[in-house]
């Protein structure tokens, strides 16, 4: 008998929280890297895509766009990441603003790093829930 796999779909994983996967697309182009980290969300059901370009490590441009689940699947690039809950991504979003205005002028390439960290849940120990 095959044991059932740890998946990130699994509610006792998370002791049950809601969680919404989180995808990354990184590439670059022209000097410029572009880093896309966007989650999917039932109510609305969409893809929220957050963009950033970064020059030199310096975020020269951001922007949020939110897209259609089957618009989503056809866009190139995107691989999931990890799960995460509605709390943390909400502290991902107001850290995002933060740093796009920090990082205007400065570079800032841990900042990022570590915002995208954030959004990574600890596995939570049996029992410990």
């Amino acid at each position: 008998e095959e044991v059932p796999s740890q998946t990130f779909d699994n509610k006792d994983y998370f002791c049950g929280k809601e969680t919404f996967p989180v995808y990354e697309s990184v590439f670059t182009e022209e000097g410029e890297t572009i880093r896309k980290i966007a989650v999917e969300t039932e109510k609305p059901p969409q893809i929220e895509i957050h963009v950033w370009t970064i020059r030199k490590g310096i975020l020269r441009h951001f922007y949020v766009e939110k897209v259609s689940k089957r618009e989503f699947e056809e866009l190139p690039y995107f691989k999931q990441i990890t799960r995460t809950t509605p709390s943390q991504w909400k502290i991902f979003s107001e850290g995002e603003a933060q740093i796009s205005q920090m990082c205007e002028s400065r570079v800032c390439r841990t900042e990022l790093e570590d915002l995208v960290k954030l959004l990574y849940l600890e596995k939570s120990e049996k029992g410990h829930c």
